[in-house]
């Protein structure tokens, strides 16, 4: 009879916990090795900790649960109830998403930050006004120019062929006189060999990943933009957690967006010194090719105005004072 009651008291409690314990899938678009995702691992494993165990988080990186395009509209929808996305690239739906990757507009981490905090009141609301809510940012390293050739000012550019990837980099290419190229990172290197493609921006993880040492030898760092990903919650989702947990994911998240600001920077570092280490020359713009480039980032933030209205004058306001 012991054994009996026992058994019951252990089923109840099991059964018990079961009820209590919350679990969610996590897609995200990277690969594991990735300094994003080993964060993003973290926060999942500090959440657990927190809760008790009460809140699980099961992280399926590299696109094995959802493809990169397609985690935004699955955390929208509740199909996945937390996901991470590059911000830039739901652009096309709302240009406040791509305000981060305005070239030229925040030129180093410090900028970035304040870009970041500014911009921030206007991204929650637009996650809220989609199902959304934000929990936390982490940059990547800046995008900086990759070059067969030395580059002292614009004219080095004119006339050569620039990879292309997105409307942003295609408008880049335009304004420096350069013809636009699309190729994949996949296939640089191919591109670099046969000449398809004498120059780029990419940022310096970029540049250790796909071995660019090998086929370039000039980077310059103009730190052109600086994108981030978002981690976000379903609305639902989070409004069913209890107060306690609630505090205790948004506690993990705070702790998670400092550390990927702090990560992305230390990594930007030593990739910096790797691939100078490699043979690659890294070296400032020259002041006049700096000049230039900023010329084309106030272009591009005038274009980025007109599209996103009120709202993004505001935010560009705010950050230039």
């Amino acid at each position: 009879m012991l054994k009996s009651i026992a058994f019951t008291v252990a089923a109840t409690f099991a059964a018990t916990f079961a009820q209590a314990q919350t679990k969610w899938d996590m897609p995200t678009g990277y690969a594991v090795s990735s300094f994003q995702t080993q964060n993003v691992q973290q926060f999942a494993d500090d959440v657990d900790k927190a809760t008790g165990g009460k809140l699980k988080i099961t992280l399926h990186p590299n696109g094995s649960l959802y493809k990169a395009n397609e985690i935004k509209r699955a955390v929208q929808s509740g199909q996945a109830q937390v996901g991470e996305f590059i911000l830039s690239g739901a652009a096309n739906e709302n240009p406040l998403y791509g305000v981060d990757s305005i070239p030229f507009l925040a030129d180093s981490y410090a900028e970035a930050k304040k870009l970041s905090t500014v911009s921030r009141p206007a991204l929650e609301k637009l996650l809220a006004s989609q199902n959304m809510k934000l929990l936390f940012v982490a940059p990547w390293p800046p995008q900086n120019l990759y070059s067969a050739k030395p580059v002292n000012s614009a004219a080095d550019l004119k006339g050569t062929k620039m990879r292309a990837y997105n409307p942003a980099t295609s408008r880049i290419a335009q304004l420096v006189g350069a013809q636009p190229t699309t190729i994949q990172l996949a296939e640089l290197g191919q591109a670099l060999a046969t000449g398809t493609v004498e120059n780029f921006l990419t940022s310096s993880a970029s540049g250790v990943e796909m071995k660019l040492h090998e086929s370039v030898k000039n980077f310059y760092t103009v730190n052109a933009w600086l994108p981030k990903n978002a981690i976000v919650v379903n609305a639902k989702a989070f409004a069913a957690l209890d107060a306690a947990t609630q505090d205790a994911l948004l506690k993990a998240a705070a702790a998670a967006e400092a550390r990927g600001w702090a990560s992305s920077e230390q990594k930007n570092d030593e990739y910096l010194k790797e691939l100078a280490a490699k043979g690659m020359k890294i070296a400032p713009p020259s002041p006049a090719l700096a000049a230039e480039l900023k010329k084309v980032g106030d272009t591009m933030t005038a274009d980025w105005l007109k599209q996103a209205g009120a709202d993004g004058q505001a935010i560009v306001d705010a950050y230039r004072k």
